[in-house]
């Protein structure tokens, strides 16, 4: 009797499309203990659900679930995943309209706005949409000479704009014009572009978990943990703005790749799904390679501790590749790219992986040593592939984040300005300890750190597990590894709890990189808080393990910390969202408005990166450097420019503008006498630095510093002392800003100081 009630259960559930191994257990087949290493040895046994399979939500799996239950299961979680991310588009865009009151600010407030580089990134948008035709606007972009004077320049291959001229075509295209301003059609886009991030956080967890009670409550803690999870509302054109959902739904369609059970269409589709993510992401960021080169690194580890079969590894692989070489070609072959230490690194790890066949076989200790060798070997080629490179292409324009993390390390020197420019930003320091008293405030840190602890030991004994297993060689690899085994980690689960480290600790270096690492962050937790493990282990610690108590606590906690959530944080979250401010910046207006009136639509500026980006977007003149640093010769243009805030000669500066076409240079009190930054950060020490000088203000100095020669341009050249005046002519000034006239002759007559012209050039080179 007892056979036949068994039998008749494995039927029921395979006409269902469940697993088997999940109906004799009574429970979904999404459990972390999953069928071995991957999914390859599956493929064709069963259909599988994409969503967590059986039991997907309430959490009745040990009952039979009728198809109509599945659906209205399915149905319920999608539409509770498009109610939060209707939630969090709307919450960032009342915020935005609250901060800014910016449905009542004129279109020059609007657009100072955008600051520092999303307002250069905005103004292609603006500049595609005021061309006479899309075709035009495309040969402007290509033929750019108004962003860096005395030279014409590709934008579409310098600057990851793609996105603004899709905006601009679309914004053309369709019957909103009469309804919908540009400015609006694009800030809606961003803003719609964050709840697409929360559906594939959402998914996340629900794939993770098996619960789309977990996708509920990652999105909610998405949205209680907006300041550390987005910063879109005050940086709309910010290009993590537009990327960043990308990779989420990489995530996502990562996570699904890795599964148990799918079927071979299945898995094409997941394939084409990576592909066209990662290539949405890297299109819309340059930093693309960077994050891209992580992600190498957590497959390769995968690779070696045997979580991933070899065509899983492949193909995560050549996904990254192909998206890599699109976007190269899309950009009309940018150098940077093939430049990337990315692909120098697959290209290593693909070619020594098929040189070493017997990677895994062996004892452990042989294993051991060979995966040592083989990381050697990959590391010494990868390093070898980009010299090559970057010598071949003669690039340099990713140097300077190389001098960046040398200097933040400590293992380059400290004076280079560049490097320096990014060390002195916080948003370029460490993680502060506030961030971490933030999320714990909204009970996000404390399951997290559980869960991790939790999945980082499990990792660990699959690892040595792995490690030990003597295997059958190449016949074995082809085939997958042993199936059914209890306590092996699923290849899905392993590849998020990597995810989470890796980005976590770039996110505990730079600060700015948090954003990749929060979101994600949320849809661990969840997975902790609605997923088996943890409650299995804390219950079976309890001798108290049962499954009827496991599917409560597994319900009642989550549903219990959202009601926690909803209690301590609607108020405060109402709070904010009714709270009124208003855009106030009359200096800068009255500067952008001068412009606009009183200067020729040719003249050349120069100035700061942040400023000349306003300049752009709001007057459309010609600049002499500007914010996107990702150039040799633009940051060598930014550092003369800056030269007026340093200890130079009035000549030394008018040869430098004259040098650069510039007519005008605007000068901003707030650089000239900062105090924001502590000493030795301040951008006018950055320069003493750079040049050789000892900084102002009491404090050290190194001992080959020594005094300038010259006072500090910024503050003399308002003294209207002859040596100044006979170069350069105030021509309109406020409590912020001082504009200054650049002569067209300079007069042979005009010296500032007895020194002569070889100690001058000295004083150049330092």
């Amino acid at each position: 009797m007892e056979l036949r009630k068994r039998v008749k259960l494995r039927k029921l559930q395979h006409t269902l499309g469940l697993s088997q191994d999940a109906a004799a257990a009574g429970r979904c087949s999404s459990n972390i203990w999953g069928a071995g290493r991957s999914n390859a040895s599956q493929r064709g046994t069963g259909e599988g659900y994409l969503l967590g399979g059986s039991g997907a939500c309430s959490g009745l799996e040990i009952l039979p679930w009728w198809p109509w239950r599945q659906c209205v299961s399915m149905a319920a979680g999608l539409l509770l995943a498009g109610l939060l991310a209707l939630a969090q588009a709307w919450c960032v865009n009342a915020i935005h309209e609250n901060l800014l009151w910016f449905s009542q600010l004129t279109e020059v407030e609007r657009e100072i706005s955008f600051r520092t580089e999303c307002g250069l990134y905005y103004s292609y948008y603006k500049q595609m949409l005021q061309a006479p035709s899309i075709q035009e606007g495309l040969s402007d972009l290509i033929h750019d000479n108004l962003t860096e004077s005395k030279r014409t320049i590709n934008l579409l291959q310098r600057m990851n704009i793609y996105q603004e001229v899709f905006l601009s075509v679309l914004y053309r295209l369709l019957p909103i014009q009469s309804y919908l301003e540009p400015v609006y059609f694009y800030i809606y886009t961003v803003f719609s572009l964050q709840a697409v991030y929360v559906i594939a956080l959402y998914l996340t967890a629900w794939l993770l978990s098996g619960s789309w009670l977990a996708g509920t409550l990652t999105g909610v803690w998405y949205i209680l943990n907006r300041v550390d999870t987005t910063r879109v509302e005050f940086t709309i054109s910010l290009r993590e703005n537009w990327s960043m959902p990308f990779l989420a739904l990489q995530v996502t369609a990562i996570t699904c790749y890795l599964r148990p059970q799918l079927t071979d269409l299945q898995q094409k589709v997941m394939v084409w799904l990576m592909y066209v993510t990662t290539f949405c992401f890297c299109l819309t960021w340059q930093f693309n390679q960077f994050i891209l080169l992580v992600q190498a690194l957590i497959i390769y580890s995968l690779d070696c501790l045997d979580f991933l079969t070899t065509t899983q590894v492949t193909t995560l692989y050549l996904v990254q590749v192909s998206s890599l070489l699109s976007v190269w070609l899309l950009q009309f072959c940018n150098s940077m790219i093939l430049g990337s230490l990315v692909l120098s690194f697959i290209v290593a790890a693909l070619f020594i992986r098929h040189c070493q066949s017997g990677l895994k076989t062996g004892s452990p200790l042989v294993r051991l040593g060979r995966l040592l060798l083989h990381s050697a070997m990959v590391l010494l080629l990868t390093v070898t592939i980009n010299y090559l490179a970057k010598k071949a292409l003669q690039l340099r324009s990713d140097e300077h984040i190389f001098k960046f993390i040398k200097s933040k390390f400590a293992l380059g020197p400290t004076r280079d300005f560049d490097a320096s420019l990014y060390l002195c930003e916080e948003a370029f320091g460490l993680l502060p300890f506030d961030t971490l008293e933030r999320l714990a405030g909204t009970l996000l840190l404390y399951p997290y750190i559980l869960t991790l602890l939790l999945l980082s030991g499990t990792l660990a004994v699959a690892a040595l597990h792995n490690l030990s297993r003597v295997k059958g060689g190449a016949a074995e690899e082809r085939k997958g590894a042993v199936e059914g085994r209890a306590g092996a980690l699923r290849p899905d689960v392993a590849y998020n709890l990597l995810h989470t480290l890796f980005y976590g600790l770039l996110a505990f270096s730079t600060m700015r990189m948090k954003y990749i690492w929060t979101g994600h962050m949320c849809a661990v937790a969840a997975y902790g808080v609605c997923g088996k493990e943890l409650w299995t282990l804390l219950l079976s610690t309890l001798r108290c393990n049962s499954k009827v108590l496991l599917r409560l606590v597994r319900y009642a906690v989550p549903l219990l910390v959202i009601a926690c959530l909803y209690y301590k944080f609607w108020p405060k979250l109402m709070e904010e969202l009714s709270e009124l401010r208003e855009f106030y910046d009359p200096d800068t207006v009255e500067l952008m408005t001068w412009i606009s009136t009183k200067t020729p639509k040719r003249a050349v500026f120069a100035g700061s990166m942040q400023l000349l980006a306003g300049i752009k977007l709001c007057t459309g003149r010609v600049l002499t450097n500007h914010p996107h640093y990702e150039d040799k010769d633009l940051r060598e243009r930014t550092k003369q420019v800056y030269q007026v805030y340093a200890r130079r000669s009035p000549e030394e500066v008018y040869d430098i503008m004259k040098a650069m076409g510039a007519d005008y240079v605007v000068l901003e009190n707030s650089i000239c006498y900062e105090r924001r930054h502590r000493r030795g950060c301040r951008l006018r020490d950055l320069l003493d630095l750079a040049n050789g000088h000892i900084m102002d203000g009491d404090g050290e100095n190194d001992q080959d510093l020594v005094p300038a020669t010259h006072p500090r341009f910024c503050e003399e050249v308002k003294t209207d002392a002859v040596s100044y005046t006979a170069l350069f002519t105030r021509t309109f000034q406020n409590k912020t800003f001082h504009v200054y006239r650049v002569k067209k002759k300079r007069k042979k007559s005009t010296k500032s100081s007895p020194e002569p012209s070889a100690s001058q050039q000295q004083d150049q080179a330092l």
